[in-house]
């Protein structure tokens, strides 16, 4: 458990440090970094698949699609879905717009809680409603303030749980299905890098600036693979608890590059992340329930033989 922690610890800090970096690609526009980005990370990506074993999921979505050719249609979804938001993630941070990104990715898990109970006919326990109910003063009050929540906010926190349940309708949640969503974006990717300069490799392979992209690419696949690597070793929960870092660390970043909260967005943001604060001791509350079931499961385990030597002795003394 104690990797999956280190792990999990690990993704959420690349992903702040990403935006950190962001800084050093002011070269570029938004749309460009997007292209450099998923350039720079397919090679690892791939390499990354292939040594975690799990090549078999890309061959076994190309055999699907050629049974059922209507399933192109859902992968196009999740790679547009996909692709807004590698596009967003360093976009906003280089326009001054990084905390209404991390924004999103608070609101983010309180979506997909809505979404399982809407979809899945899941039950919100206790906790999880009046979570809701913080989510929604805060969102409200945004909406009242600037007459509408900001669309960066919106498109991380609807558009990435759009992305998770569409992947999940079709069947392509595991890294074979994010590795063709990229494939898919690779052309437009490169399309916006033409339009950087007329020769726009030769002239990164020329300059300093390659070992930029390179850098993207490692911190892009290191981030990814340590969080992928966390869902395995991790129970649900701790992993879900753990994820809520990243947001943490983005706001931090965010803050740390000059991004600052007015005093109106204070009612915004405090009430959100109360709903995270209580989502978290709710699940630092089942760890517990676990944990104890597991101890008292053990002890029980432990005293059996006594019971039997026990009632092997009253046996013995009856007959």
């Amino acid at each position: 458990m104690l990797k999956g922690i280190l792990l999990s610890v690990l993704a959420s800090s690349v992903f702040g440090i990403l935006y950190f970096y962001s800084q050093l690609l002011h070269t570029f526009d938004g749309s460009q970094v997007f292209g450099w980005r998923v350039i720079s990370f397919l090679p690892f990506l791939t390499l990354f698949i292939w040594l975690s074993g799990d090549l078999h999921y890309i061959t076994e979505i190309f055999q699907r699609v050629l049974k059922q050719p209507l399933l192109i249609l859902g992968v196009l979804g999740t790679a547009i879905l996909g692709g807004f938001q590698l596009w967003l993630f360093l976009w906003g941070p280089m326009h001054g717009r990084g905390m209404q990104v991390s924004l999103g990715y608070f609101l983010l898990p309180l979506v997909l809680v809505l979404i399982g109970a809407l979809f899945y006919k899941e039950k919100l326990s206790l906790f999880q409603k009046i979570a809701v109910g913080f989510a929604v003063l805060g969102v409200g009050h945004e909406i009242w303030e600037v007459g509408s929540i900001a669309w960066e906010t919106a498109l991380v926190a609807f558009g990435y749980s759009a992305y998770f349940f569409l992947r999940k309708i079709i069947k392509t949640d595991h890294l074979g299905g994010f590795w063709l969503d990229n494939i898919l974006a690779l052309p437009i990717a490169i399309y916006f890098v033409s339009t950087w300069q007329a020769q726009p490799f030769s002239s990164i392979f020329e300059s300093h600036l390659i070992f930029v992209i390179i850098g993207l690419g490692v911190l892009s696949a290191i981030g990814l693979g340590s969080y992928i690597l966390a869902s395995r070793y991790l129970p649900m929960i701790l992993f879900g608890l753990l994820s809520y870092l990243e947001p943490v660390l983005l706001a931090l970043a965010s803050l740390m590059i000059g991004e600052k909260i007015n005093s109106a967005q204070w009612f915004t943001y405090i009430p959100i992340w109360c709903a995270v604060a209580i989502l978290v001791l709710e699940g630092v509350y089942h760890i517990y329930k676990q944990q104890r079931h597991h101890q008292n499961l053990l002890l029980k385990v432990e005293k059996l033989p006594k019971r039997i030597k026990r009632s092997r002795k009253h046996h013995d003394k009856a007959s």
